[in-house]
């Protein structure tokens, strides 16, 4: 009698490429939480390997990845040493989810709001010396989606991203759009960002963001990146600190 064999499919194997990317994201890690602290030095290539159960060819492109990212610094006979966080890329999407996920302090995004804070202001401003009717057409319609809806929804929180958006491509500085996007994108993705909700926070967002509409179609400059300034930077204190105001 014949023994049956049974077919047994082996998974396939992880690409050296893959294993590169969760390398790299738990180097990223330690460093942006401290667990590896500027001016400390990587491990030997050896003892990492070991410790991801990877090759060492997979280590050596890992720190690559986190030289590019401005991370660490490589010296011949020193080796590889943690970088100063004002030398890190911020902007790299790596680097800055590990950043916000791992902001228990929330001090990331204060950081993140008082900068996106100054760019859309700027941008604001720059669109109300220069706009034309049917920008501010663009503008209106945006706002006149979100009042639509009325109330805090997916919707109205969508609705919200398309104002704010349609502001930073109106106003030509592609440079202040581009940094814009990538930090509002990511802080979106983060319950931290969202913060603590209150009955009136959708009107108080609706009057806000009318105040913004109003310079614009003025041709208030100043009067724009004001409101819009104040806008960014006093509805993520509304959701940092507390609820409804006192």
């Amino acid at each position: 009698m014949t023994a049956r064999v049974d077919r047994f499919a082996l998974p396939p194997r992880r690409p050296a490429e893959r294993l590169g990317v969760a390398v790299v994201r738990e180097l990223v890690e330690l460093i942006v939480t401290g667990q590896l602290g500027e001016g400390r030095l990587l491990p030997p290539e050896g003892p990492l390997s070991e410790h991801f159960g990877v090759s060492r060819t997979v280590v050596r492109e890992s720190v690559k990845r986190l030289e590019e990212k401005g991370l660490v610094v490589v010296s011949q006979g020193r080796g590889t040493q943690v970088a100063r966080a004002g030398s890190w890329n911020m902007l790299d999407p790596v680097v800055l989810s590990a950043l916000i996920d791992n902001d228990e302090s929330l001090g990331v995004l204060d950081e993140l709001t008082v900068v996106r804070g100054s760019l859309e202001a700027a941008m604001a401003g720059a669109l109300a010396t220069r706009r034309t009717p049917e920008e501010l057409t663009r503008v209106e319609h945006a706002l006149a989606a979100m009042r639509e809806i009325r109330h805090e929804t997916d919707s109205s929180r969508q609705a919200d991203v398309v104002f704010h958006f349609t502001i930073m491509e109106l106003s030509g500085n592609r440079l202040a759009e581009n940094i814009c996007k990538r930090l509002y994108r990511r802080a979106l993705e983060s319950d931290r960002f969202h913060g603590l909700a209150y009955e009136s926070a959708f009107e108080s967002t609706l009057d806000e963001h009318a105040l913004v509409v109003d310079a614009i179609a003025r041709r208030d400059a100043a009067g724009a990146e004001r409101a819009m300034r104040d806008h960014i930077v006093t509805s993520w204190q509304r959701r940092r600190l507390q609820g409804p105001p006192g």
